[in-house]
């Protein structure tokens, strides 16, 4: 993102901005998770666009003031449209040493930083690498650096309180860093304070303890020469409605929620907790007066099979897991195809393979998604791109699973799974239809696998229902009767039918379609959680005046789009943007071979930067 735009002086000391990039960092016990989301909710409620992004290390406690153990939160607040949490940061609050070494690269030149001095001693200095302090060798002067003793300001503003323990008290200090933030950006702590007193109702010294050093902090912005400007950012223009910020987990499963509703179905949710997708677990667990049924499973594989159990009694299942758990799902969810029941297996994807980089973002599950079973197991794949559509998606996935008789795999990751964003809040009522294929009548020349002529889907009978007593399980099944069968021809008239079935589901998705550009030079391709970024990168070229590059996303991959083949033959250049080494470009050209498709690809365990993207992109246009 370049230096924010001066739109006019509102008034003497006041700067109104279209858009700011705040990053808050410190070690894992600073609270930085905590400032950041106060600080976006807050902007929320004052009617800007948002997006963040929350980075935090793999270690529960890493060690404090190590390179490796910084958390962040980064917000991107704005009156104009905003779909990425930014790329360059206009304000950096670090709370020591090693938040400002690690994260300084993102600060662009004459720009803001914060910093607690107090955190600067030598021996955090060393566990930050540093051969000098950088407050005191020049190594900052092409930024504006506000030097706030923050750690004694706070134990200043708290002096006077009885019966709270040192440790409390230093524990607030990010409220003295919010404080003053909230103070440059005419943010009020109001929604914060009505925040702390909720949350620490049974604790009340500290809750007064934090509104005390909010408020500290904010009038000591106030006060300082080095900030001789606040700034406003004005709301946004949205789309009427009322709005609330959503984690993407969160609108998984409420997607899931509203889903079992028009269903009219009970929920049922299988899984074994694994970072990043454990948070649906903790929403849905919430929810029993909904009918929701959660079972915290002992493995994966618990979680699934426990899953496959309840869509045979007839529940809306469930299952969630990342990348590693994928992987101990494999056997059951070619269990869950050969049955033909319905069920959604939630991948939240993170950095591999292994344990790899559990709290990064990352998009290498694709091709185990597609095709990580034994045997011929076609599976419908689809992605959801942003936190708000992870609540259409799982919807979504949830009704090919039910109107199809099949799992679904519904792609998310740590991304969008943490990040947060406005979602417009629907009513069950605007939501699509679910139909299911439940039985009904008499079940009299009924049989398991009669299957529905356009959809291919068989029927659905709950066990324990007089008159459609059946068997189903893993080993091969007659096309008519439902008894194993062991001939060769069955076995490939099964096989063939139940790809058929999946194909057809092109039929009952919607048609690709391009932003910006319909045809031209170049057409970006993107699918799952880079759709942001791509989007912004693909608009700003679109604003300096580049009419020829078009950008299409993906959000369903198995199957494809039926009109994707018209979509790539409109452009001259194809270029496949993904966080991985090029597996839905591998994917395109097994579909698509007369194409050439480019990639550009980032494993690093972060999103794609908007310099970056602008930079390829524009290599690829004409010169």
């Amino acid at each position: 993102m370049a230096i924010p735009r001066l739109l006019a002086d509102a008034e003497k000391g006041n700067e109104i901005l279209e858009a700011v990039v705040i990053r808050f960092v410190g070690d894992s016990g600073d609270g930085m998770q905590l400032t950041g989301t106060q600080f976006t909710d807050t902007s929320a409620m004052f009617g800007n666009d948002v997006a963040t992004f929350p980075n935090y290390p793999s270690e529960i406690r890493a060690p404090q003031g190590s390179l490796y153990g910084v958390s962040g939160f980064q917000v991107h607040i704005g009156s104009i449209e905003v779909s990425t949490p930014g790329d360059n940061v206009d304000l950096l609050v670090a709370m020591n040493p090693a938040g400002l070494k690690t994260n300084l690269y993102a600060v662009k030149p004459g720009h803001t930083i914060i910093v607690d001095t107090d955190s600067f001693s030598k021996k955090n200095l060393e566990k930050a690498k540093y051969d000098s302090n950088p407050l005191e060798d020049g190594s900052l002067e092409n930024y504006r650096v506000i030097e706030v003793e923050m750690t004694s300001l706070t134990k200043e503003a708290l002096k006077d309180i009885e019966g709270i323990d040192n440790k409390s008290i230093t524990r607030s200090k990010n409220m003295f860093a919010l404080g003053m933030v909230y103070w440059m950006y005419h943010r009020s702590p109001e929604y914060t304070i009505d925040f702390l007193n909720k949350k620490f109702r049974t604790q009340p010294l500290i809750a007064e303890a934090n509104t005390k050093v909010l408020n500290a902090g904010y009038y000591f912005a106030e006060t300082l020469e080095l900030i001789p400007n606040s700034y406003t950012i004005a709301p946004a223009k949205m789309e009427p409605g009322t709005y609330r910020i959503i984690l993407g987990n969160t609108a998984t499963a409420w997607g899931f929620l509203a889903a079992a509703e028009k269903s009219g179905l009970e929920l049922f949710l299988g899984s074994y907790p694994i970072t990043p997708a454990t948070d649906i677990l903790h929403e849905l667990v919430k929810h029993k007066h909904f009918g929701v049924k959660a079972f915290q499973a002992e493995d994966e594989i618990a979680g699934i099979t426990s899953a496959i159990g309840a869509a045979f009694a007839g529940d809306l299942a469930i299952t969630t897991t990342s990348g590693p758990g994928l992987a101990l799902k494999t056997e059951a969810l070619g269990l869950a195809m050969m049955i033909e029941l319905p069920l959604v297996v939630v991948n939240v994807q993170r950095g591999g393979p292994s344990t790899g980089l559990p709290t990064k973002t990352e998009q290498s599950d694709l091709l185990q998604a597609l095709y990580g079973r034994n045997g011929e197991s076609p599976v419908i794949v689809i992605a959801a791109s942003t936190p708000a559509n992870c609540f259409e998606y799982a919807y979504q996935a949830s009704k090919l699973a039910l109107e199809h008789m099949t799992p679904v795999i519904l792609l998310t990751d740590g991304y969008i799974a943490n990040g947060s964003a406005p979602w417009k809040i629907k009513t069950v009522a605007e939501m699509p239809e679910i139909r299911n294929n439940k039985v009904t009548g008499n079940g009299e020349e009924w049989h398991a696998y009669d299957r529905d002529e356009e959809t291919l889907a068989r029927s659905w009978a709950v066990p324990g229902t007089k008159g459609f007593e059946h068997r189903i399980g893993g080993l091969e099944k007659d096309q008519v009767t439902g008894n194993v069968s062991y001939v060769p021809e069955n076995h490939e008239f099964m096989t063939k039918i139940r790809a058929e079935k999946i194909k057809r589901v092109e039929n009952y998705i919607p048609d690709l379609t391009t932003e910006f550009a319909g045809e031209g030079d170049v057409l970006v391709i993107g699918w799952g959680g880079t759709y942001g970024a791509l989007h912004t990168a693909v608009k700003q070229l679109q604003e300096e005046g580049v009419d020829t590059i078009g950008f299409a996303h993906f959000n369903y991959i198995n199957p494809l789009p039926k009109n994707t083949e018209a979509i790539l033959g409109k452009f001259k250049k194809i270029v496949v943007c993904e966080l991985n080494n090029g597996q839905f470009a591998k994917v395109l050209r097994i579909h698509f071979s007369r194409f050439e498709f480019l990639q550009f690809n980032k494993i690093q365990g972060l999103p794609f930067g908007n310099d970056e993207l602008i930079q390829k992109f524009k290599q690829l246009l004409p010169k």
